[in-house]
């Protein structure tokens, strides 16, 4: 199975991108799920009202998944919600909590990807990019605060609570806290590992132009210090060339520009303006968005490249194409490191043998950030 995320700024025909993208995977043979994020159906206005053989829509309903998880936690701390005298909330009065859209479209991301659903290709229109970036940030940065607050080894206490409460003189945590952290950390998980699979890729769609350029360089970014991978990068709303002259010479001369810029990069696919917008399967296929690739996707790799004999040090190489040095920052935590580049913040746990030394400098060249690290005399093992 592959997925292929789909994003874009907004007004950029990130949604169409996705229908077309989803038809011709579905035409070439490929069963193929189009899932929709949009609170409203933006997916079935474009589609029309045909029917694609292999193609299935469905679109994230994130008021009904909030309640069923209310009804769920109510279940779970009824004993609480008794002793405290606290009459139970209605699911159907109930409106949804900032965030809950966020987490019911990394549910539909897991469950879509699961064995038994059986899709060869799972196509997801996301966000336009500021939020796509939010959403796919959000399983690691949830998981590395719940082992914060509720580390797992204090899991192993149970016997111990009642003593360990009296002896504090405060009540501990109840087990249902515990259980429900667990299976939140079961969830996110899963997600991480869709994210992190190598049929997972993000293709982005941008119109050309000044606009556009600067909002693939901050995606792109951003996308690499999350480890995520791009498979193309479709032009939208591409002028023809023989439309150059009067008016239109400028955009076509702009667009030309730009998209010389990103073919140095990416592997651009113009898709034609089609002179009104896509409706239906016939322009979606006037469009020639190209389905899913088969090379790799996934994580990209943070290679360390080991210069101990010659230069005694230890590189770290952190890709980060489209960085600015001036935007650039790295703090070092404990086993973690901080690595912040433009509007983007990470949290990194380091490798295992990064752990042992000290943070000797780093560099941004060709695209990526080189962190050196020094062996620590007192951590690193002594050689004869």
């Amino acid at each position: 199975m592959r997925t292929l995320l789909i994003t874009g700024p907004g007004g950029s025909g990130r949604t169409t991108t996705a229908a077309a993208t989803a038809l011709t995977a579905a035409r070439e043979g490929a069963r193929t799920l189009l899932l929709g994020t949009d609170r409203t159906d933006t997916l079935g206005p474009v589609l029309g009202d045909g029917a694609t053989p292999r193609l299935t829509v469905r679109r994230v309903d994130p008021d009904a998944d909030f309640r069923a998880d209310l009804a769920a936690l109510q279940d779970r701390a009824a004993s609480a919600l008794d002793l405290l005298g606290a009459s139970r909330l209605d699911p159907e009065e109930a409106t949804p909590l900032p965030g809950a859209e966020e987490l019911a479209v990394l549910r539909a991301l897991r469950d879509a990807t699961l064995p038994e659903d059986a899709y060869d290709l799972v196509v997801v229109d996301l966000p336009p990019t500021p939020r796509a970036l939010s959403l796919l940030a959000l399983p690691e940065e949830l998981r590395r605060y719940l082992r914060r607050l509720l580390p797992p080894e204090r899991q192993a206490a149970r016997a111990l609570r009642p003593v360990l409460g009296r002896l504090a003189g405060v009540p501990m945590p109840a087990e249902w806290l515990y259980g429900t952290a667990a299976r939140l950390d079961l969830q996110l998980a899963a997600v991480e590992a869709v994210l992190a699979d190598p049929g997972t890729a993000v293709r982005l769609v941008a119109e050309p132009g000044p606009a556009g350029a600067d909002a693939v360089r901050t995606a792109a970014l951003g996308l690499a210090l999350r480890g995520l991978r791009t498979d193309a990068l479709i032009a939208t709303r591409v002028l023809p060339e023989s439309e150059a002259a009067g008016w239109l010479a400028g955009p076509v001369a702009q667009q030309r520009k730009t998209l010389e810029e990103w073919r140095e990069s990416y592997d651009v696919h113009p898709v034609a303006h089609l002179g009104r917008d896509p409706r239906g399967t016939d322009d979606l296929t006037a469009l020639a968005v190209p389905g899913a690739r088969t090379g790799p996707g996934g994580a990209t790799r943070w290679p360390v490249e080991d210069r101990l004999a010659d230069d005694g040090v230890l590189v770290w190489h952190v890709p980060l194409p489209g960085a600015r040095r001036d935007e650039l920052d790295l703090i070092r935590r404990g086993d973690e490191i901080v690595v912040t580049a433009g509007p983007f913040r990470r949290v990194v746990p380091l490798p295992s043998v990064l752990r042992r030394c000290t943070v000797a400098g780093a560099a941004l060249r060709e695209g990526g950030l080189r962190i050196r690290f020094r062996p620590d005399p007192a951590l690193w093992p002594r050689t004869r």
